[in-house]
């Protein structure tokens, strides 16, 4: 087998090496390790490959902590300790805003980071009824496979919710179909756990029963969705309230619908958004736009500290669940929201919202290129506060801030929002001004 000496990581959380002039990908390999590799893909300019063994290992290799690693795709990082982890993310954030950019922010910020166990509060198992494989999978699918991951746990889930994944097994083998329930999705916030169960089929009086007897047995509420989003439903207990999260530094408490798109890790978003604050400043007086507001993850820390704010959105649900989430914590007077497909900014879209001293811009995957690219080239809104998803996308509208809108970079950082797996959280500071 060929080996290969790594010299660091990519944005997946790779190992790069270099073998006779061709880059090659390697899962499982750490930056100064020398390692044994398989190819399982061959380009003309790169292979990917998986570490077959490990000849010289790197001092922040740990032994993975869930017996899973490897098989599912849930996790590709285990094998790093979290402060390498860490590391490895703030140098793909400061690389892609160098080779995308040509940007250096002027101040780093220190990493936002928490727990790496039982911190994701938000999760979609993949259920499979395999009978040779003795029944029902419940769970992650396996890594580059469409298969379910035989699993009986999960340690990024809190243990609760871990612990529900063997009799989820058992209650779905029997179900009149249990070839017929794809997908179960799992919600937590405050002292509730949501189960919401996609069936393709309607559900017997038995059926029904056996959810009713889970739900009491286990301590859940169960949603129910037969077709598409809007037919999911709360089934049981009937009246169980609202899920919620606090931002316990600004007073706040958050209700959500589980389907409503909440970060997965309610610790690091904490210290995100206090972070984000921070770095803002909303000052009483001022006037201020959260873009891509969400349910108001940002928008009621913002009015909290006395500023005026106007969230806008492209979901009216959202809209609508970030208008009651103003009223539940006495922040109405101080906050207007707009339904708007920000992806379509123009200029004169943007002008027509009114001055703003300062944005929040905290937009999907696709980042928010016809915003950025509407605001004016002088005067304009002093102070930008970008949290990001997506170093790529960051780095591409942090180009059209600095070298045409005239902004600098202050200063950006990663939160380790996903402990163990490739993916970042990010957050940069722009201001006006020399």
């Amino acid at each position: 087998m060929p080996l290969a000496h790594i010299e660091s990581l990519d944005h997946e959380g790779r190992g790069v090496a270099h073998v006779d002039g061709k880059a090659i990908f390697i899962e499982g390999a750490l930056p100064g390790e020398v390692v044994e590799y398989a190819s399982y893909r061959r380009k003309p300019s790169f292979e990917k490959a998986h570490a077959l063994s490990v000849l010289s290992a790197s001092s922040q290799r740990i032994e993975p902590a869930c017996p899973h690693f490897g098989t599912c795709g849930g996790c590709s990082m285990q094998h790093l300790n979290l402060a390498g982890q860490t590391a490895a993310k703030q140098r793909v954030l400061e690389d892609a805003l160098w080779h995308i950019a040509r940007l250096r922010p002027e101040q780093l910020l220190p990493p936002v980071s928490g727990s790496g166990w039982g911190y994701r509060l938000r999760a979609r198992f993949s259920v499979r009824h395999v009978a040779s494989k003795g029944g029902t999978l419940v769970g992650f699918r396996e890594k580059h496979s469409s298969y379910v991951a035989m699993m009986d746990s999960c340690a990024v889930l809190p243990p609760r919710v871990s612990a529900l994944i063997p009799p989820l097994k058992i209650l779905v083998d029997g179900m009149s179909q249990p070839d017929r329930m794809p997908q179960i999705e799992v919600a937590v916030g405050g002292s509730q756990t949501v189960l919401l169960l996609r069936h393709l089929e309607a559900l017997t009086a038995d059926d029904l029963d056996r959810l009713r007897q889970f739900a009491d047995a286990h301590g859940i509420v169960w949603y129910l969705q037969a077709k598409g989003p809007e037919t999911v439903t709360l089934f049981h207990p009937r009246q169980a309230p609202l899920l919620s999260y606090e931002l316990s530094d600004f007073g706040l408490e958050l209700l959500f619908h589980p389907t409503e798109f909440t970060q997965v890790n309610h610790g690091v978003n904490r210290m995100l958004v206090r972070r984000a604050m921070a770095l803002l400043q909303p000052q009483a007086g001022e006037r201020i736009a959260d873009l891509f507001c969400g349910l108001g993850n940002f928008t009621l820390p913002i009015a909290r500290l006395g500023a005026r704010v106007v969230g806008i959105e492209g979901s009216a649900g959202l809209v609508k669940r970030a208008q009651e989430n103003a009223a539940h914590n006495g922040l109405a007077d101080l906050c207007e929201f707009a339904v708007a497909n920000l992806f379509e900014t123009t200029e004169e879209s943007f002008a027509a919202l009114g001055a703003f001293d300062k944005l929040l811009i905290d937009p999907p995957r696709e980042g928010a290129m016809a915003l950025v690219k509407s605001l004016p080239a002088a005067g304009g809104p002093q102070r930008i506060v970008y949290v990001s998803c997506s170093p790529a996308t960051l780095a591409r509208d942090a180009a059209v801030l600095v070298h045409e809108k005239a902004y600098r970079l202050r200063a950006a950082g990663i939160a380790n929002m996903f402990p163990h797996t490739s993916h970042l959280e990010s957050i940069a500071l722009f201001e006006r001004g020399c």
